[in-house]
């Protein structure tokens, strides 16, 4: 079995974007109806732009979601771009969903 190797030994750069995006759903009158907004949303980006996507808090308010998202690259800007793609791509496919909240962190030199 290999021992563990520091990936900035092996001279491996790595980038981790980190996104927490509160949305309104105003339509939305039952947690059943929150959930079939969130996991529309949900798969759909995960399909389209291969990134970690799932709901982190406020999992019991019907009219709020808050969904986290992560994006591992080499370039910050990249996986800074995909993190803004996938809030444009809700914004238009999902008008049920009001963006209200938009945060990201960048975590490099892995």
């Amino acid at each position: 079995m290999m021992g563990m190797v520091r990936l900035s030994q092996v001279g491996v750069r790595m980038n981790v974007s980190v996104g927490r995006l509160t949305l309104r759903l105003s339509g939305s009158f039952s947690l059943k109806d929150k959930r079939r907004v969130v996991s529309s949303a949900r798969e759909r980006v995960r399909r389209r732009f291969n990134v970690s996507i799932a709901e982190v808090d406020a999992v019991e308010e019907w009219q709020t979601a808050v969904i986290g998202i992560a994006c591992v690259s080499n370039s910050v800007r990249l996986s800074e771009q995909v993190l803004e793609r996938v809030v444009e791509f809700i914004e238009a496919e999902r008008p049920d969903a009001e963006v209200v909240g938009w945060e990201v962190e960048t975590l490099t030199g892995f």
